[in-house]
């Protein structure tokens, strides 16, 4: 119960990777603020089962931080409903798994790329900073993908890709900034985790080959959210600024395509 009297905010919490950093947080002793766009039961539901689970406190708030000022709203409330928010893990952020090329994008989904997955990061780090200073206390978490400090050329995946190269500069910039103060801010790299993996845990796909992954076996939310209560510790205030892939070996960069057939 290292974090308990903490309280942990994780966007895009009620389903997949957030879901599963959630319950490792609550099982340290942490309060949750979940967050949800559209899966309010999910959300609900998954508030419900930590607090019986692990006698914690937790909530609910809708809020899509791919559209401007809902960070700030979603920022207001968790303040409101739970009066600190120590930690903020940032996993919300849209992806578009079609592979298309950067020419083939709409405007509309470009904004809503960078806004889900960097603007709407930095404005709600913004939001809940003054705090943290305050209390000389912190902890942030970005998410990544797998080599994204690398900054390499990633067809079909221009948009999203750019985005989160752009949050690996935030998160050095503000760690360094945020230091003095007490606030650490790193960055956590998944892997190609699908589907219900997301959610499983290591003993879960022990015995199940992944002829893709060096270590032979598929990446589970686990993993994911071990590396993510780990670097919220109390004892691990000298881990900062740091980008860490959590990928079993594995690089999921496609850097090549095919060329278009003709005609």
């Amino acid at each position: 119960m290292e974090l308990k009297g903490k309280t942990a905010l994780i966007t895009g919490s009620a389903k997949g990777l957030g879901k599963r950093a959630a319950e490792e947080l609550a099982r340290c002793g942490c309060d949750i603020v979940l967050n949800y766009r559209t899966s309010a039961d999910d959300a609900e539901a998954l508030a419900r089962e930590l607090e019986s689970r692990f006698r914690v406190r937790s909530r609910a708030i809708r809020a899509d931080l791919a559209l401007p000022g809902e960070a700030a709203e979603l920022a207001r409330e968790a303040l409101r409903l739970t009066g600190r928010v120590d930690i903020l893990v940032n996993n919300a952020g849209p992806f578009i798994r079609e592979r298309r090329v950067f020419g083939d994008y709409e405007e509309e989904e470009i904004i809503a790329l960078l806004h889900g997955n960097l603007l709407g990061a930095m404005l709600l780090d913004r939001h809940l900073l003054p705090a943290m200073r305050e209390r000389r206390w912190g902890r942030i978490i970005h998410f990544g993908f797998g080599h994204a400090m690398e900054g390499r050329a990633w067809p079909h995946r221009a948009v999203y890709a750019a985005a989160k190269t752009g949050l690996v500069s935030f998160t050095k910039t503000l760690a360094v900034e945020e230091g003095s103060h007490g606030v650490t801010v790193n960055m956590v790299c998944p892997g190609d985790i699908r589907g219900d993996y997301k959610e499983k845990s290591i003993a879960d796909v022990q015995g199940i080959a992944d002829d893709d992954s060096p270590l032979g076996r598929p990446g589970t939310g686990e993993d994911v959210a071990r590396v993510i209560a780990f670097l919220c510790l109390p004892q691990s205030d000298f881990l900062t600024g740091n980008i860490i892939d959590v990928t079993g070996g594995f690089d999921p960069i496609r850097t090549s395509i095919k060329p278009a057939s003709p005609g």
